[in-house]
């Protein structure tokens, strides 16, 4: 995701840390370094310089930040980071160390297991929060009282396309070294609807609410469409057990080994801080129950729903991971779901998400929960539309839909 990073003479620095999660995720991201000379001071021991580094990813209405001290001095014994926010931020949150703020006044204290901090040791701590009109760069950092100055704005040069970490390295499908072909080849499911004849869904696709039915409508719109003339239009409504869906009647039990989905998904609101699916796949290896695609703090996660086991885990660390899906364009959504073991695998745009990915080998923050079943899921059909578990509602549109057992692409 594009990032603006912001330094006054040190470097950038990684990713967050793992710590308690409320509505959280990740969409921008900021950097803030200094490198300065510090007097000495009296909470806790002397030092002699200190380099902040502080990190958040931003999306509309929250963010999260990870704040990375490095001690330049002496050792200490117990520490405490001051700084102002230039803009609306509230801190709502915060691990590994305790955060309160009054007014834009926000201070950070050691937590009892991260006091002593040696000459040229770090310590990290994280937090999250809201904001209403955007976050300027936090000023007057002070380390246990003595100043270390504010930073200066410095656009990147190449502005990242990925999170500040290493994804793992090998999907569980690998992808093909070209692109995969656009078209829908020997597809199972190819569609953009052109064949839709009136406005309810019809034929090859039945509106349908899997297990109760609120307010949610859906429609073949001929107003809005990726290709052609229609798309598929869905009504999603807020509220808990609001589903609605329209699902296709092909048979995907027997697509595979590796079964591949590409659609093109535009929505009008940003995922929420609640849970929503907006893809359900019954899954025969869960008993009917469903391999789900959605949102949750903000970004796109996997769910499953015989244990509400999510991927990425909802942490800021892991949500940072994942994705947002931007709002009122197109985007191609892919994912692969391998049925001879648990791995599965996540596109967006032709960008694979890290936090969208299991391969089987643990990753923090990423599949703890995923990995707690083995058995391959086995999806039997697929179903389009809106699944809100209570706030959120959105309007959505899907088009150029294709479920095959060879790579679909954009």
């Amino acid at each position: 995701m594009p990032a603006r990073a912001v330094r006054s003479r040190a470097s950038r620095l990684p990713r967050l840390l793992r710590g308690p999660w409320a509505a959280v995720t990740a969409a921008a991201a900021l950097a803030v370094s200094l490198l300065v000379a510090l007097p000495t001071s009296g909470f806790g021991a002397t030092t002699s310089g200190c380099r902040v580094d502080y990190t958040v990813n931003e999306w509309t209405g929250g963010y999260t930040a990870q704040v990375h001290v490095t001690n330049l001095g002496t050792a200490l014994s117990g520490w405490q980071l001051t700084w102002t926010y230039a803009g609306d931020q509230q801190v709502t949150s915060a691990w590994n160390a305790t955060v309160s703020q009054s007014g834009r006044s926000v201070t950070a204290v050691n937590a009892s297991y991260n006091g002593a901090v040696v000459g040229g040791g770090t310590v990290d701590f994280g937090l999250q929060g809201t904001l209403r009109s955007g976050g300027p760069q936090p000023v007057d950092f002070a380390l246990n009282g003595a100043s270390c100055g504010d930073g200066s704005t410095v656009p990147p040069t190449t502005p990242p396309t990925t999170p500040p970490t290493t994804p793992p390295t090998t999907p569980p499908t690998t992808p093909p070294t070209t692109s995969p072909p656009t078209g829908c080849g020997n597809a199972t499911i190819c569609t953009g609807f052109e064949d839709q004849a009136g406005p309810a869904p019809s034929g090859d696709w039945r509106f349908t609410a899997p297990d109760c039915q609120g307010t949610g409508t859906a429609a073949i719109d001929t107003a809005v469409a990726h290709s052609g003339s229609k798309s598929l239009r869905v009504n999603g409504q807020a509220g808990y057990c609001n589903h609605a869906f329209v699902a296709s009647t092909a048979d995907l039990s027997s697509v595979g080994p590796v079964l591949y989905v590409r659609m093109w998904v535009r929505h009008t609101t940003a995922l929420p801080a609640a849970h929503v699916t907006f893809v359900s796949m019954p899954d025969s290896s869960q008993g009917g129950r469903a391999l789900r695609v959605g949102g949750q703090n903000g970004a796109l996660q996997w769910n499953r729903e015989s244990d509400d086991a999510t991927l990425p885990a909802q942490s800021p660390a892991g949500v940072s991971l994942s994705s947002p899906l931007p709002t009122l364009v197109w985007q191609c959504l892919r994912f692969a779901v391998d049925t001879s073991a648990p791995n599965l695998d996540t596109w967006l745009d032709d960008r694979q998400i890290p936090g969208l990915h299991a391969d089987g080998v643990p990753t923090p923050d990423i599949d703890q929960q995923w990995l707690s079943r083995t058995t391959p899921p086995r999806p039997t059909a697929l179903r389009l539309g809106w699944e809100s578990y209570g706030t959120g509602d959105d309007t959505l549109w899907f088009d150029d839909v294709a479920v095959a057992s060879s790579p679909l692409g954009c």
